[in-house]
């Protein structure tokens, strides 16, 4: 058995090579910084906090090789790169990444149908189990896949984005059929568009049957109007409250969106759709445009007619929605509570909207205005991490690039403090504030999670629970050169704990635990 420790090693050299040669392939123009924070290892550590999921000493050795300007602008622009050989197995590995959705998902509904048909009630209440086991394990297999990523991926901003996006446009595991949906609605309407242009990145979520089947919109038409994803797409994905719509904009926004649905039909089966309108009809995998489910009724939205007919009168809408001037603060503001601070400064929010308008809702363009403002420098340090962030950050820095053959246990953690991926129940996302995350049990759990990882974070690194830990079963904290940096601006009580700690393993839980830590 491979010692842990030379294992890390080994995995970090791999991961280093693969992504200092994969980003040179890059020509993204650098990032406009000054040159304490480029030159400054305690500040490149920072950047490294805020830009990534958690600094660690690979990534630390990476920036400080290719430069903190270049660095970003290839954070901004990034080239595809491979996972590690090890974390990348593991998801070619996942049934979400081998079988196509529509295949999966037109299956998985035939074996629900199946199971009720059964006349036996014992054997149907198995089949139906079985059948939720499967969604269950789809879903676990979306999450996993997201860990792996954000532990691993040299383009660790477009992670951050991406986990970004699936907050901004919502859904949840515990609705319908999502668990097996919700793996592609973050692979190809998300990822893909996270560092994109905003209109494409709305226009893949409209597209999606999660989405759709989330806000039910896939129940939407002409004789029966729901208007749940019409709100939602006006106060949460673009205008945001106070954006200057109405209730009649929902209404014809939702009268738009008729007939946008779900097939979960054979590919190849084509619906009986009235002469008139037959040439409408749109199927794309799994999204569905029924021409008899749609008002073809004159529509008014924002004070403009809407001038086109069938799905193009979506189109048109999400185009409108996309470029107004309230969508360019809305998304501005969001993301400069994100990466800035819970309350942000007007004029950086103004700044970022401007560019934003300009270059057409460019997502990293946007970002480029926010990362260069010295705003977003005078907040490095400060911004609290919600669950999701603690937990990357803590075996980020902890284990470095050493792939864990079982992120299950950080799965568990991040439940424990309420913040389940794919898990919030609302149409909103989680909070991105710091008061949502601070309570007293919030960080008595914490402590708790810090001492897992900093004690036997070893968990992490066999295939399953009951295999022998690899030994040392804790980290080499101290060792890490990031570390050792970050000790410079630890406070006075933090290092008065650590000077008391007893052993290795009561040493890495209070850095873990510190209030530096809990920051980024």
């Amino acid at each position: 058995m491979l010692h842990l420790g030379r294992l890390c090693m080994v995995s970090a050299a791999i991961a280093l090579a693969a992504c200092t040669t994969g980003s040179l392939r890059s020509d993204a123009p650098p990032l406009s910084v000054s040159s304490t924070a480029a030159d400054s290892p305690a500040a490149q550590l920072q950047w490294l906090d805020r830009v990534t999921w958690g600094a660690n000493a690979s990534s630390q050795a990476e920036l400080a090789k290719t430069g903190l300007a270049r660095w970003m602008g290839r954070q901004l622009k990034p080239q595809p790169q491979p996972l590690p050989p090890a974390a990348q197995a593991q998801v070619d590995a996942m049934t979400i990444s081998r079988t196509p959705l529509d295949q999966l998902v037109i299956g998985l509904d035939a074996q629900r149908k199946a199971a009720d048909a059964l006349p036996d009630e014992e054997e149907k209440k198995a089949a139906r189990r079985a059948y939720q086991q499967a969604l269950t394990r789809l879903a676990r297999e979306a999450q996993q896949r997201f860990v792996l990523r954000a532990l691993y991926s040299p383009n660790q901003l477009q992670e951050q984005m991406t986990w970004f996006w699936m907050n901004h446009f919502n859904v949840n595991l515990r609705k319908d059929n999502i668990r097996a949906l919700v793996g592609d609605y973050e692979e190809n309407a998300i990822r893909p568009h996270a560092l994109g242009r905003f209109r494409d990145l709305l226009g893949a979520t409209l597209h999606h049957p999660a989405m759709l089947r989330y806000l039910d919109n896939a129940q939407n038409a002409a004789n029966r109007i729901n208007e749940n994803y019409a709100r939602e797409l006006m106060e949460l994905h673009t205008l945001g409250v106070g954006g200057g719509y109405s209730q009649a904009d929902v209404q014809e926004l939702a009268r738009v969106l008729t007939g946008v649905g779900v097939s979960l039909q054979p590919l190849d089966a084509v619906p009986n759709i009235r002469p008139a309108v037959r040439a409408d009809y749109v199927r794309k995998g799994l999204f569905e445009f029924n021409p008899n489910r749609h008002d073809y009724g004159p529509k008014t939205l924002l004070g403009q007619p809407i001038q086109t007919r069938g799905l193009a009168e979506a189109d048109e809408a999400l185009d409108r929605l996309a470029r107004a001037p309230a969508t360019a603060r809305f998304i501005s503001r969001k993301l400069a509570v994100y990466f800035v601070a819970d309350e942000p400064p007007p004029a950086l929010v103004d700044r970022m909207a401007s560019a934003f308008t300009r270059s057409d809702g460019d997502i990293a363009v946007t970002l480029k205005a926010l990362f260069e403002s010295p705003e977003f420098s005078a907040s490095l340090g400060r911004k609290f991490r919600d669950p999701v962030h603690y937990v990357m950050a803590g075996v980020r820095l902890a284990y470095d690039d050493c792939v864990a053959l079982d992120v299950n246990p950080m799965l568990n953690w991040i439940n424990r403090m309420g913040e389940p991926l794919y898990g919030h129940e609302t149409p909103d996302g989680y909070p991105l504030n710091e008061a949502a995350w601070a309570s007293a049990g919030q960080m008595n759990t914490r402590f708790e999670i810090a001492r897992a990882i900093g004690a036997n974070g070893a968990v992490l690194f066999r295939a399953d629970d009951k295999a022998p830990l690899e030994k040392p079963a804790f980290p080499q904290l101290a060792e890490s050169n990031a570390v050792r940096t970050k000790q410079g601006s630890l406070s006075e009580d933090t290092r008065e704990a650590l000077a008391q700690a007893k052993n290795p393993q009561e040493w890495n839980t209070f850095l873990l635990a510190s209030p530096e830590l809990m920051r980024r």
